[in-house]
């Protein structure tokens, strides 16, 4: 009887068992993704709707302001008239706008939240030289002019997405702040977004970057960089009375070849540029100073510490070649030394995030896919301190970005407009409309 009565009491287990594995899994409580608003969803509002519809009845003002804002010079360190632009334009379409103590331009659009921020942002400055010419050609469907597609598109798209929403009177339910940003290019080490996220940080729930043309992809990972100057200094002196006296230049040149010769992996992916060169004052001068700038990148912060150490390194030996025999060391001596001009940090992008949610969301509802990148953008810093962000492009297609060729050709502009706002939308969340 008792054996019987065991063996029915671990049929009756093994029954309970077989049920639980067979009913439907329930989470306790749904994923920040999961409580997300579908991009369809907020697609259905009437005002969102005419949002989205006066895309396609402005195009030829979006189009027009581009090529203004773009033939406004914005050289690193003077995005300044670029800035008093954009301030202009944000200011009429009726938001608050004021420029901060770095030259940021911000409009805000008052949520229903006013303690909860959805930054979007554009880079206003570009990589060309005071004295550039920026002046807007056409040539059919294309515009022409350096930085025309980065970030003439950017900050099109920032403008316009601010009159789309103002002019169908969408009320967001998080307070979304329109910021023009000084500082991504060159050696601006990202100040205009670094001020932003350390003046909006405890209340930033997230940031879309606008950046360039396309609809293809979307950046959640940061790609970590450094930028470096390595200089040699001497005495310098005359190319005949003083031959044989260090020469800053020489050594430079040495020790530049033994850097570039610096082994770098494939995975995890690192790179190197020496993108800038000066030295010496005429031909037959010795000079007295030597510099290059050197962007050093990779996807592992230990690789961005060897390449810098293998800087140093090259840097210093070449000063010690060019200094022994038959150099005359009584003639002087050269000194070295390698500074950080700036560093971006990396970060990543939780797959389960909502602002990578909402994005999908709104490439489904335009019919689009997108892949995901690792690329260096103004998205770095707020990646780096675990708040959402992305980077994306405009929308229409570009090419020879940082060359004086560069172009933008605006056919498709509207869905990347249109994905834009609705990613936006999706993350900030619409007021609900009181009763009348």
């Amino acid at each position: 009887m008792n054996r019987i009565t065991a063996r029915n009491a671990t049929m009756k287990r093994a029954l309970l068992c077989a049920i639980l594995l067979t009913m439907p899994a329930r989470s306790a409580a749904p994923s920040p993704a999961q409580r997300q608003a579908p991009a369809s969803r907020v697609a259905e509002n009437a005002r969102v709707r005419a949002a989205l519809d006066w895309f396609h009845t402005n195009l030829s003002w979006i189009n027009d302001q581009q090529a203004r804002l773009t033939e406004v010079p914005a050289p690193p360190f003077e995005e300044g008239p670029r800035a008093a632009t954009v301030k202009k334009v944000l200011a009429e379409s009726g938001l608050a706008v004021g420029i901060d103590k770095v030259g940021n331009v911000v409009g805000e659009m008052p949520g229903a939240i006013e303690n909860e921020f959805v930054l979007v942002s554009a880079h206003l400055d570009t990589v060309f030289p005071a004295g550039t010419n920026v002046k807007v050609r056409r040539e059919g469907s294309r515009m022409l002019a350096p930085g025309i597609s980065d970030n003439g598109t950017g900050i099109a798209a920032l403008v316009a997405l601010a009159r789309a929403l103002q002019s169908a009177h969408v009320k967001p339910r998080r307070t979304i702040l329109f910021a023009g940003n000084v500082g991504e290019e060159g050696e601006g080490n990202l100040r205009g977004m670094r001020e932003l996220v350390d003046a909006y940080h405890l209340k930033l729930k997230a940031v879309v970057v606008l950046d360039g043309s396309g609809t293809e992809h979307v950046t959640t990972k940061a790609l970590a960089s450094r930028r470096l100057e390595a200089t040699i200094t001497g005495p310098g002196g005359h190319s005949w009375s003083d031959f044989g006296m260090p020469n800053p230049v020489d050594a430079l040149i040495r020790g530049s070849m033994r850097f570039i010769n610096t082994k770098v992996p494939v995975n995890p992916r690192t790179t190197f540029n020496i993108g800038q060169i000066e030295g010496g004052t005429s031909v037959n001068s010795v000079p007295y100073a030597a510099r290059i700038k050197v962007d050093i990148r990779s996807e592992s912060e230990e690789e961005l510490g060897r390449l810098e150490s293998a800087l140093r390194e090259s840097i210093a030996a070449g000063v010690r070649d060019e200094m022994e025999p038959p150099r005359d060391r009584y003639k002087g001596a050269l000194e070295w030394k390698v500074e950080l001009l700036g560093s971006r940090p990396g970060g990543e992008l939780a797959a389960d995030s909502p602002l990578l949610a909402a994005l999908r969301a709104a490439d489904e509802s335009i019919g689009n896919q997108s892949r995901l990148e690792r690329s260096s953008t103004d998205a770095n810093i707020p990646l780096a301190m675990g708040i959402e962000a992305i980077s994306i492009g405009a929308g229409g297609s570009g090419g020879g970005a940082h060359s004086l060729q560069e172009w933008y050709d605006p056919a498709g502009r509207e869905a990347g407009l249109k994905r834009a706002l609705l990613t936006i939308l999706g993350v900030s969340g619409i007021a609900e409309e009181k009763a009348q």
